[in-house]
């Protein structure tokens, strides 16, 4: 296993901020260092009044290609942990947990005609939905800094090519 960071991009080349990354046996997992997890791999991206989730690469990557995506409709109130959106893969399906609290504002439409979207980026256009957070504060203490996810992924990646 080897810790590094992706190479700078050129400048106005792409929004996230240089990512982490881990390589375990012939699988590089990246994380974006701007946005908080859970351990089961949902980020949340503060932005201003709200929360923008999604899948992290190394969730997505373990999941497979997804085919099919549903995300609680706009307007619907979602407690953290709660099922926020369900993905459909030809290996699994997946319920994702909400990272915070509060009410779903906006869903990506794109993923209702390319939900491999999250295949192919995963942190940017492949988000999932953005919710109107009812208690950030409490929220954002019981989610993983990128590091702590970093290691998690360095732990279940490890554990994973360990048993193949």
């Amino acid at each position: 296993m080897s810790w590094k960071t992706s190479p700078p991009r050129p400048h106005g080349a792409e929004t996230t901020p240089e990512l982490l990354e881990v390589a375990v046996d012939k699988f590089t997992f990246k994380v974006a260092p701007d946005r908080l997890y859970t351990e089961e791999g949902v980020w949340a991206k503060v932005e201003v009044g709200s929360v923008r989730v999604g899948l992290s690469d190394f969730l997505q990557q373990r999941s497979g290609d997804i085919a099919f995506v549903e995300v609680k409709p706009i307007g619907a109130r979602v407690k953290a942990g709660e099922e926020i959106a369900s993905i459909e893969t030809v290996k699994v399906n997946v319920s994702l947990g909400s990272p915070v609290a509060g009410r779903v504002a906006e869903t990506n439409p794109a993923l209702q005609s390319a939900p491999e979207t999250i295949n192919g980026d995963p942190y940017g256009g492949g988000w999932l939905a953005v919710i109107e957070a009812s208690n950030w504060p409490a929220d954002q203490r019981r989610l993983l800094t990128p590091e702590a996810y970093l290691n998690v992924v360095k732990r279940s990646a490890g554990e994973e090519a360990s048993r193949a």
